[in-house]
């Protein structure tokens, strides 16, 4: 993605911020910034959000799920504008890597063999949007976090355990909130975490596994830093989406939704997620 491309996403987010529903909330968001973390192989695409005032901020490193960081003519997809603003609020400024066009990738949802997989690449982009932040002067060191959503989620659970810890110098993040995981192979593999971990699913979700996120959680303890969860009941895969009627992905022909499960809004599990997450990002 060239330069004057990427300024181009960030004038038409600004736009989108502008004039979208609930405009009086959106159009308080300043404008994102379009910045190149250098990577070893090319570059990291990201949008960048920063609170007003010259900082130093904490930083939140929010990832994608498995359709991407923007959305057709949307440079950003709705569900992130919404946790972004709720977190520039709090005071978080916000980095989104785009794992997925930064390869020159659309959405992954669908595909049987993803080219850009959660524990190997998706990790290797959360290390080098930390180093990035870790040379920003307005960057609070010591209080970078993490928010995944999903397959970004999944991404999370990898980067945090201890056999992943970050070769570089500096502060290593200081928490973490994974949405939605899927904790199916990590729940096999003796997780733990080696930061306080946050981790919020429906209990009806049928793409993710509740199940799955319980075994993992109840097997680390003693062994992890903190590692929480929280299981709404009723709620399906993407509760915390706005607007979202609740439908079955098997009849669903987007290639931005997972191929099988139900997805949609549940209002009062995501009023609680809210909550909590600004919560466990102020520790």
């Amino acid at each position: 993605m060239g330069g004057s491309r990427r300024r181009a996403i960030a004038a038409a987010v600004a736009l989108l911020l502008g004039w979208s529903a609930p405009a009086a909330a959106a159009s308080a968001l300043p404008a994102p910034q379009a910045v190149d973390l250098p990577r070893a192989a090319g570059l990291l695409h990201a949008l960048l959000y920063k609170p007003g005032g010259d900082g130093p901020f904490p930083t939140v490193i929010a990832l994608h799920g498995c359709g991407g960081l923007s959305a057709g003519a949307e440079p950003l997809r709705a569900r992130y504008v919404d946790w972004v603003q709720h977190l520039l609020k709090a005071g978080h400024a916000v980095l989104l890597p785009d794992s997925y066009g930064s390869r020159e990738l659309g959405p992954q949802c669908r595909l049987k063999e993803r080219r850009v997989q959660a524990r190997r690449e998706r990790v290797a982009d959360i290390a080098t949007a930390r180093q990035w932040l870790l040379q920003q002067p307005w960057v609070t060191k010591q209080r970078i976090s993490l928010l995944g959503f999903a397959n970004g989620a999944s991404a999370l659970l990898w980067a945090v355990r201890p056999q992943s810890a970050f070769a570089q110098s500096g502060p290593d993040v200081r928490s973490a909130v994974a949405f939605y995981p899927d904790c199916r192979l990590s729940s096999g593999l003796g997780w733990s975490a080696r930061v306080p971990t946050l981790l919020l699913i429906g209990g009806s979700d049928d793409v993710s596994s509740p199940a799955a996120c319980r075994q993992m959680i109840d097997g680390a303890r003693g062994r992890s830093a903190l590692a929480k969860l929280v299981v709404y009941p009723g709620a399906a895969h993407g509760f915390d989406r706005l607007n979202v009627a609740l439908h079955d992905t098997d009849h669903s022909a987007s290639a931005d939704e997972p191929d099988h499960g139900h997805v949609g809004s549940d209002p009062t599990a995501r009023a609680d997620a809210e909550k909590r997450v600004a919560g466990w990002l102020g520790r």
